[in-house]
C-alpha cells in the first residue's frame, strides 16, 4: 500500500459465495442475510454502514468464516433488504438484529460493525448486553456532536455515497427508491446517536474502537473518549487509513478483529 491510500476509495472485495441466504419479516421488513462458515458454533453478525450492504464486509468474511458462524445482515431498506413506512433508528436496527437472531435460534454472538453497523452495536451492548459477546466498532459514534462539519463535504465521503447508489440500484429489491430510503438514512444521522457517559460507562461486553487516523466522518477526540469511557475498551487507531479502513487495510483490519475475538 502507498503512503496516501487513505485518499483512495478502495472497493470492497467481492462478497464470498454464502453457505446459505434467507430473509425474514422483521418488524414489518424483510431482513435478509447470508450465512458463511456453517460448521461453525460460535457466532459473529456483521454489520455494515448507512447505505451500504453485506458487500461492505466483502473482504473480511472469508478470513472470520474459517473459525466462525458469520451472518452477514443487510440493514432495513439496504442491500437486498425490504422496507416499510417507519423512520430509521438505532432502537428499531437493533431490534431487527436481536429478531433475525432469535430466528436463526442464535442465543449471544460478537458483532462486527462499521460505522452505522458499530452504533447498532454500541446500542445492544448498553440495551441488551446479554446477546452480545463482544462488539469490535469501526468508525462508530455514540452522539451526534461527533460528526466532523466538512464530512458531508469531504470527497471521499461524496464518492462512498455515489458507490452507495450504484449498488442499491444494482442490488435493491426497489432500485427506484435511493432518494426516499437515503433521506432517511440522513435524517438518522441528524437525530443520533445520542448516548450519555453514564450509559457508555456501564457496558459491561468486551469492547474495541477502531477507527482511521485519517477519519473524515467522526472527530478523533471523540473517538478516543469512547474507548476511555466503556470500561476495559481497547482502542485502534488505524495508520494509513481513513473511514473506510477495512477496505483501504484489509489485513490489518482482519488480524485486529480476529485478535479481538479469540482474546475476549
Amino acid at each position: 500500500m502507498t503512503g496516501d491510500n487513505w485518499r483512495t476509495l478502495t472497493p470492497p472485495q467481492p462478497l464470498p459465495d454464502p453457505d446459505s441466504t434467507g430473509k425474514m419479516n422483521v418488524n414489518g421488513a424483510g431482513i435478509h442475510y447470508a450465512k458463511y462458515g456453517t460448521d461453525k458454533s460460535e457466532a459473529v453478525l456483521l454489520l455494515h454502514g448507512g447505505l451500504g450492504a453485506a458487500e461492505d464486509f466483502g473482504g473480511q468474511i472469508s478470513a472470520l468464516a474459517e473459525n466462525y458462524l458469520v451472518i452477514a445482515i443487510d440493514t432495513r431498506g439496504h442491500g437486498r433488504s425490504t422496507d416499510n413506512d417507519q423512520p430509521y433508528g438505532y432502537e428499531l436496527l437493533a431490534s431487527d438484529v436481536t429478531s433475525v437472531m432469535d430466528a436463526l435460534n442464535i442465543d449471544n454472538a460478537s458483532i462486527i460493525g462499521w460505522s452505522d453497523g458499530g452504533n447498532i452495536g454500541l446500542h445492544l451492548a448498553i440495551n441488551d448486553p446479554d446477546r452480545l459477546t463482544g462488539v469490535f466498532a469501526l468508525g462508530s459514534n455514540y452522539h451526534t456532536s461527533a460528526i466532523r462539519p466538512s464530512a458531508f463535504s469531504d470527497a471521499l465521503v461524496g464518492a462512498y455515497v455515489g458507490h452507495a447508489a450504484a449498488q442499491y440500484a444494482r442490488i435493491s429489491p426497489t432500485p427506484d427508491a435511493w432518494e426516499g430510503f437515503s433521506g432517511k438514512v440522513f435524517a438518522m444521522w441528524g437525530s443520533g446517536p445520542v448516548f450519555t457517559e453514564e450509559q457508555l460507562a456501564g457496558i459491561t461486553v468486551p469492547f474495541l474502537v477502531a477507527a482511521g487516523v485519517y477519519e473524515e466522518a467522526i472527530d478523533e477526540a471523540h473517538t478516543k473518549k469512547m474507548a476511555e469511557l466503556i470500561p476495559g475498551a481497547k482502542l485502534l487507531l488505524i495508520e494509513n487509513a481513513s473511514h473506510f479502513a477495512h477496505w483501504q487495510q484489509v489485513e490489518v483490519v482482519n488480524k485486529a478483529i480476529l485478535e479481538f475475538l479469540a482474546g475476549k
